[in-house]
Order: C-alpha cells, then structure tokens, then sequence
C-alpha cells in the first residue's frame, strides 16, 4: 500500500518550485548509517516503498530501518486525450519533495558492509544521486 496523507487541508497544489539546500533533516537522526540526496527533485510514495522493500530484504530482518521522507504533496493529472482547460486535473499521486542533503532512510542495528549494501540497492531505485553516510562514533 502506498504512502499517502490520511487527510489534507486542500486537495491540490501548486507545482512550486524547489530551492535551496536541506536546512533541516540533513543529519542521521536514529541509526548508524543513512542514505542522503545529493540533487533536488521529486521522490514519489512508490519509489520510497521500493527502496524500503530493498533495503529490509537484504537485510533479512536484521536491525532497523526508519524512513525520513513523507509524499505530502498531491500531484494532478488530467487523463489522456483530453483537450486543454477545463480545470486542474484530479489528484494522481504523491510525491516528497526532496531538496540536496535530505536524509532520505536510516540503518542501525547492521554493521557498515551489511548496511551499506543494503542502503546502495535502496539508491538504485531512487531518481537521483544519494551517498552513504555513516556516524562518526560507529566504526
């Protein structure tokens, strides 16, 4: 089942645009090694669910595994072959909005080599650039 909100204020966005660099959740919060992004763009709640599925497969039930992104932002869509107007599209999925340093998943309980294999078969299923990260006190 796909990740989505149980209830929003309005029911669709505006595009938007994203700027800048992670202000916030850019640092491991909970475990021992992340993934973090290092481009902006748009992460939908089915690549965050098969990057989970990835990650705790290979790890075999072993250790722990938290997700720092939430899809939180509807995008419409109109269906095909309609002609331009009449209104915005209904709503088609969710999407995180990811900007460069996000911390997207958290590994702990796993030594490094576990880890980051476990989390390097999670970037495969991303659509951008992510780089392992580890704790400094974890060795």
């Amino acid at each position: 089942m796909p990740l989505l909100p149980s209830r929003t204020k309005y029911r669709k966005q505006h595009k938007g645009r994203v700027k800048g660099i992670a202000q916030r959740g850019n640092s491991l919060a909970f475990g021992d090694y992340g993934i973090q992004s290092l481009e902006r763009g748009a992460m939908t709640s089915n690549q965050i669910e098969a990057a989970r599925v990835a990650v705790t497969r290979h790890l075999k039930r072993k250790g722990k595994v938290w997700i720092r992104v939430f899809p939180q932002k509807p995008i419409t869509k109109k269906p095909l072959e309609v002609r331009m107007g009449k209104g915005k599209g209904a709503v088609d999925h969710w999407v995180a909005v990811i900007k460069p340093g996000t911390m997207l998943f958290e590994v702990g309980g796993v030594n490094l080599n576990l880890a980051r294999s476990g989390l390097s078969l999670a970037d495969a299923k991303l659509p951008f650039k992510c780089r392992f990260v580890a704790r400094e006190t974890v060795e």
